[in-house]
């Protein structure tokens, strides 16, 4: 019994730990949305999120060489918009641009990256909503 206890209480520990990062990194991720210039193309923070994703151009998102340059392009915040009704259905939108990828301050090159990730970080729960919801229509009535 104890151990089934120790698992809940472990499993409930970790649940709250992630609202909490969930929550901190919402009140960062604004604050990089303003710093960043953002808000002058989506004028509210929650409209950034209508956006199927955001890409970076210029440095890899790749963990293993996260931050580096890629050499010759330009640093620069793409958002994937997309539209069910319209002939393309996805276009890319440019949310900052910074110029040339190795004259971009380092500071700025990864507040840019931080963006990005904590973005992606609160999509992930965002979709795992959304799928948690869908799965509820396939519950039989118990």
């Amino acid at each position: 019994m104890s151990s089934a206890l120790d698992r809940l209480k472990n499993l409930t520990n970790k649940i709250s730990s992630y609202e909490r990062t969930r929550k901190d990194n919402l009140v960062l991720l604004e604050v990089l949305y303003n710093e960043l210039g953002i808000n002058q193309k989506v004028e509210e923070f929650n409209e950034l999120f209508n956006y199927k994703a955001i890409n970076l151009s210029g440095a890899s998102l790749l963990s293993e060489t996260l931050g580096e340059i890629k050499k010759g392009k330009y640093l620069q915040i793409l958002a994937i918009g997309y539209d069910k009704d319209a002939v393309v259905k996805s276009k890319n939108i440019s949310l900052g641009y910074f110029g040339k990828a190795e004259n971009v301050d380092e500071e700025l090159k990864n507040k840019v990256i931080e963006f990005i990730i904590r973005f992606r970080f609160e999509k992930s729960f965002m979709t795992l909503e959304h799928y948690y919801t869908m799965l509820e229509s396939f519950k039989s009535d118990e």
